[in-house]
């Protein structure tokens, strides 16, 4: 019973990325995701909201991490490292550079695995999920 009374009440947020501070951005987003700016806050349970970016294509990074800040990747073959900077991400995967921010900032278990399934990134200006009626977040630039 208290886990459906939990579930009807997560609300659906959308954020505008567009012109945002990666870091920032990432920060309130996750504190959305965890539930932290709820009272029922619980450290081990899954008490946050659903998050949409969109405009992930237009957030900025301060200083010269668009050069600097690299993301690197293994393909599990031998010497297969892969590296990429910010600025490539950002062209390439801007959905991918939103989403390794917020996992960042998440606690490292179980539950932040789950957690990071309910933010939904997109480059653009248009998400699909209308029908949850997502309010707008607003968050400092």
């Amino acid at each position: 019973m208290k886990k459906q009374e939990a579930l009807s009440q997560r609300r659906w947020y959308v954020i505008d990325g567009q012109g945002k501070i990666l870091g920032r951005m990432a920060t309130e987003i996750a504190r959305v995701l965890r539930g932290k700016h709820k009272p029922t806050f619980t450290p081990n349970q899954d008490t946050g909201d659903f998050v949409i970016v969109i405009n992930a294509r237009g957030v900025k990074l301060t200083g010269a991490k668009l050069q600097d800040k690299v993301y690197y990747r293994h393909t599990e073959f031998p010497g297969g490292i892969r590296e990429r900077t910010a600025a490539e991400m950002l062209q390439i995967k801007p959905e991918e550079l939103v989403k390794l921010a917020v996992r960042g900032m998440l606690p490292k278990n179980r539950l932040s695995r789950k957690l990071v399934t309910k933010l939904k990134v997109y480059a653009g200006p248009e998400h699909p999920h209308t029908a949850q009626k997502p309010e707008p977040l607003t968050i400092a630039t």
